[in-house]
């Protein structure tokens, strides 16, 4: 079958699934359920499928499908289709999504509108990393705020109604701005020339780099806010863990491992793919910020006492290896950035998986309450938790250690850090960034030990029980995983490397052409 009927296809799918579920007249939760995991099971086969297509020597579009529907005052159309980028989100969804699908046993209440969103959830997702249109991308850039509010108000914690609307507001205003940078790049290069106007994001990502400087600057910075708050990035971070903290357990997995990185890849598909002037301007306060985003949230881990707030904090720190990978404006690092992107995805799932498994025996996530020694009645588990923590802190061999070490090794080799005007600057900043190694290891160790680690408990003593064998299926994969690309991170450079590569140099080769200007120019 064609590839771009596949793409298509897989789209459209979980949107189906959710229509079904809701609308199955059968009461039994059962059948929402097993559903909802045959679906699941099914996109990440056709995603495996299309990737196996997919030529990863080649960094240009691939598999696209275009209809035109509206042509006045603004083209509107439906076009979708796939690069290396896209195409390891796409499989990085359609996996998590399974797993969380399979971690949602806990949900007992309205089970049938639970499954239905999370497909929903699931198709905006998709739609994201398959958009070709920027203004298909905005629209499903912000439906998934719907399902995702319904998901935490609903089967969320006790103050699951303030972290639903505060997620909300905060990435409302994100889509806000995203739409006003949108229409200021349109109208600008209408401007210029009404021919070059298009919301293509193929054509745009040429067009858009002959707009003046300071307009591209202007546009860029509408985006960059609006990715950030997804991100999310210092100071726009404080909705993630009161979100964290309230969500069921499977939509922490999808929030951490799914969500946050549509802002990643906004910031690499779009502010650095149709905005190079602005990296070329402002690269070295982007690494800088990407610094202070990983020492906050390493910082912040260390005074905390909920399990699920110690993995939030941690997910801001680690995305701040996107920002300080993308600031740099090398191959490496920039390529780095996106491996963390994939690598982040399948460990945090993982960690926010074995929270929610010890808070299903303890009904605490507070540390001092739960009092350690859980290993002498859950060894399975505490092997799976001492996996997980070991790939969060980067050690060698997991996949963690892989993003960071190339976005490290690509910082201190980038243009900023080499330069007689930014080096030293740039450079203190990578310098303080390595601080949090540290942090982090000493934060996941003394999570371990606080949890497992010293004499049983005598109010646990033979009321908790080990992994179940969906909990160990889950795990299990995700542990896989995260070994596999930490041993053989090829598998993944090489589907989107040539993508990385290209979209770096445009950048690079916009701060080559502004110097040559800068000394061309006569002195006044």
């Amino acid at each position: 079958m064609d590839n771009a009927l596949l793409l298509k296809f897989l789209l459209f799918l979980p949107l189906v699934a959710a229509i079904v579920i809701a609308v199955n007249p059968s009461k039994d939760d059962k059948d929402a359920r097993g559903l909802a995991i045959f679906v699941s099971s099914v996109m990440v086969l056709l995603s495996l499928v299309i990737g196996a297509g997919l030529e990863g020597h080649y960094g240009g579009m691939q598999f696209s499908t275009v209809q035109h529907w509206i042509a006045s005052p603004f083209p509107i159309n439906f076009h979708i289709g796939v690069d290396g980028l896209s195409m390891s989100l796409v499989v990085l969804t359609t996996v998590i999504t399974l797993m969380a699908v399979l971690a949602s046993y806990s949900i007992k209440t309205r089970v049938k509108l639970y499954y239905a969103n999370v497909m929903l959830l699931t198709f905006s997702l998709l739609g994201v990393f398959v958009s070709q249109d920027l203004l298909q991308f905005f629209v499903m850039y912000e439906f998934e705020l719907i399902p995702m509010y319904f998901l935490i108000a609903i089967w969320g914690g006790p103050r699951r109604g303030y972290a639903a609307m505060k997620f909300l507001l905060y990435t409302f205003f994100g889509g806000v701005l995203m739409l006003a940078a949108l229409l200021y790049t349109y109208t600008q290069l209408y401007a210029m020339d009404p021919a070059a106007a298009t919301f293509n994001m193929t054509q745009l990502s040429a067009s858009s780099h002959a707009l003046p400087v300071h307009a591209q600057v202007i546009a860029c910075l509408g985006f960059f806010l609006a990715f950030i708050i997804k991100l999310p990035s210092v100071p726009f971070h404080t909705w993630l863990p009161d979100a964290h903290v309230e969500a069921p357990t499977p939509i922490s997995m999808i929030l951490a491992g799914l969500l946050l990185k549509m802002g990643s890849y906004g910031l690499v598909r779009i502010c650095m793919g149709f905005f190079p002037a602005f990296f070329a301007e402002y690269g070295p306060w982007v690494l800088a910020l990407g610094a202070i985003n990983i020492l906050w949230g390493a910082v912040a881990c260390l005074v905390q006492k909920d399990m699920k707030r110690i993995i939030a904090f941690s997910s801001v720190s680690h995305m701040g290896f996107i920002l300080l990978g993308i600031g740099s404006l090398s191959n490496a690092a920039v390529n780095g950035a996106i491996f963390q992107m994939l690598s982040h995805g399948f460990i945090s799932a993982l960690l926010f998986f074995m929270v929610g498994c010890v808070y299903e025996r303890c009904h605490t996530r507070l540390l001092p309450e739960i009092g350690g020694g859980l290993a002498f009645q859950m060894p399975i588990l505490f092997y799976f938790w001492m996996f997980a923590c070991m790939a969060n802190l980067g050690l060698p061999a997991l996949s963690g250690f892989v993003g960071e070490v190339t976005i490290f090794y690509g910082a201190y080799t980038s243009p900023f850090a080499t330069s007689s005007l930014h080096g030293a600057w740039t450079q203190g900043w990578i310098v303080a960034a390595c601080v949090s190694v540290i942090l982090t290891a000493g934060y996941m160790l003394w999570l371990l030990k606080r949890l497992f680690y010293g004499p049983e408990q005598p109010k646990w003593k033979g009321h908790l029980y080990d992994a179940t064998m969906t909990e160990k299926f889950v795990a299990t994969t995700l542990c896989a995983l995260t070994l596999l690309f930490g041993v053989a991170p090829h598998l993944l450079t090489n589907m989107y490397s040539k993508v990385g590569d290209r979209i770096t140099s445009e950048v690079l080769n916009r701060i080559q052409i502004s110097q040559t200007d800068t000394t061309t120019k006569p002195n006044l």
